[in-house]
């Protein structure tokens, strides 16, 4: 017992010593490596993440997608399995290329889910690898493994509805109404809710600037007459890249940018950049003149090729833009690295316009499904026959109803739908009834069904926080579109393998007789809960 009198107010304290028999300072102490035990004594878990995951994804059957891009010479490439298998663990880890192999070569569990014969500690390829597996593995090849995936999960039990079997009602005029228009005739069997959406997957690109992209390709022009100077020969071409970059400097560093200097910075950069474009046009000139055949051109790299048509495009299209004194141009240039991305107009509260892929989606059973991948600006509402058309060839039948925000909700989508006999939620159109009961009950149903769509809206939030959908790093458009599709991949794996989980445990305590024929590819172990069935 520790005691003494406080100097300020004079009260006694008393302070009890700590009792340190409850805490053993000694097990901090970091052991040995030969004395580190493995707890799973030299044996997997069966109930691991990757194991399931392993047994959800049919292998063999995907194989042919991908053994026929290589023939017979050559090293050997690496197997389906391993470069899948890769992207999915990227995907669903968020990790960088070189921190992939590591993690890979850390953990026997991944390792497994590859297909190893035996757990190794050293690397067991190069990261730059992966490059190939997204060129390799294409994003339609993604989607079909996806649909593949979302069919061997049960449907939920749907329940049975009156749907276009309701008898009218002759001695209730009103009612005989509602009737006709909700409840329509069909000639195929219609099953389901189908969700539908659009959203913009922004590109992993600075927010463009007209003066920025014109100072990017000036500094690009100024590296491509240095190249092609050095095999032409006397004298090089005046620049003026240090006065240009001065100025670029002076005005982009201003905190309030008035329009006249913008557009006045703007003009001395297309100056520039047009001096630059001329002088590379005289350097070739020379070239053709000194030897009498061949190209200059041939001694750029492909990325200072590529680079010099984009400069060329962004050189006419800023022209046009200051000459008419014009606000918008088709097809405009906003990422010289990226040429083929193209501003989408959302109108959402964060920004206005975003740069990136376009795509539309769908969503039934909890999965989600990609059906249009687009740079281009296009309208969501003429998609609806080509979703509608993948669900069925999906489930086997048409949606009993589609659930889609305003944009879906136009005459000729309700025709279409009406042909088919599917309900299009949204405001009756035409007169109101005349019973108020009935239109209560329309307004009921509108806004029960917009409480369901609502579920679209959170896979999107999801695959923007969870997965790569927030800013996707794929410069070619091809590597943008296979990383889209291996993130919708990751998504639909994990609600798969949670499903999965749901039922073992249901099985437990109910003896689910069913459930092996549920889980088709669900591999079973000893220890696995498919044996307490």
């Amino acid at each position: 017992m520790l005691g003494g009198v406080h100097r300020k107010s004079g009260f006694y304290l008393e302070v009890r010593a700590l009792d340190f028999k409850m805490y053993n300072n000694k097990e901090r102490i970091q052991k040995e490596l030969d004395s580190f035990k493995l707890g799973f004594c030299g044996k997997l878990d069966p109930e691991n993440r990757w194991i399931l995951l392993s047994g959800l994804i049919p292998w063999e059957l995907l194989e042919p997608l991908y053994q026929h891009q290589f023939n017979n010479r050559g090293r050997p490439a690496k197997r389906f399995r391993v470069a899948l298998g890769s992207l999915i663990i990227q995907e669903t880890l968020g990790v960088s290329d070189r921190e992939l192999v590591i993690q890979i070569s850390e953990n026997p569990y991944m390792q497994f889910f590859l297909g190893f014969p035996s757990f190794e500690t050293k690397i067991p390829f190069d990261s730059s690898l992966l490059v190939y597996f997204r060129k390799r593995i294409n994003w339609k090849n993604i989607a079909q493994i996806n649909d593949l995936i979302a069919a061997q999960c049960p449907n939920d039990e749907v329940p049975e509805t009156n749907s276009g079997t309701i008898d009218k009602n002759d001695d209730d005029p009103e009612n005989g109404q509602a009737i006709e228009e909700t409840c329509l005739p069909h000639n195929e069997p219609v099953e389901g809710t189908l969700i539908l959406d659009a959203t913009c997957i922004p590109a992993d690109i600075r927010y463009p600037q007209d003066l920025s992209l014109l100072d990017e390709a000036r500094r690009k022009t100024e590296t491509i007459i240095d190249v092609l100077h050095k095999s032409v020969g006397g004298k090089k071409p005046r620049t003026y890249r240090i006065a240009a970059r001065k100025q670029f400097l002076a005005v982009i560093r201003k905190r309030k940018k008035e329009p006249k200097q913008m557009q006045k910075a703007i003009g001395k950069q297309l100056q520039y950049v047009g001096r630059n474009l001329r002088a590379i046009k005289d350097l070739m000139d020379n070239y053709r003149q000194q030897q009498g055949q061949g190209s200059l051109l041939s001694v750029l790299s492909n990325a200072e090729y590529k680079a010099l048509l984009v400069v060329h495009e962004l050189y006419r299209q800023q022209l046009e833009l200051k000459g008419k004194k014009k606000r918008s141009i088709p097809d405009r240039i906003v990422s010289i690295r990226q040429p083929h991305i193209r501003p989408i107009i959302r109108g959402k509260a964060r920004s206005d316009v975003e740069f990136g892929a376009k795509v539309s989606v769908a969503c039934f059973n909890g999965f989600i499904f990609v059906d249009r991948i687009s740079f281009d600006a296009y309208s969501e509402s003429k998609d609806i026959p080509l979703q509608v058309e993948a669900y069925r060839l999906r489930t086997g039948h048409y949606p009993e109803r589609i659930l889609a925000d305003k944009a879906y909700q136009n005459r000729e989508n309700r025709q279409w739908c009406k042909e088919r006999g599917i309900r299009l939620m949204g405001v009756k159109q035409g007169r109101s009834f005349e019973d108020p009961y009935i239109s209560k009950l329309f307004r009921k149903l509108e806004r029960i069904e917009e409480i369901e769509r609502v579920e679209i809206e959170g896979r999107i939030g999801i695959q923007k926080r969870r997965y790569n959908w927030n800013t996707v790093k794929g410069r070619l458009p091809e590597t943008a579109m296979t990383m889209i599709m291996l993130a919708v991949l990751a998504a639909n794996l994990t609600k798969r393998m949670s499903d999965i989980l749901f039922y073992l445990f249901q099985a437990m305590f109910t003896n689910c007789i069913t459930l092996k024929k549920l889980l088709p590819c669900l591999p079973v172990t000893e220890n696995c809960a498919c044996n307490l069935i």
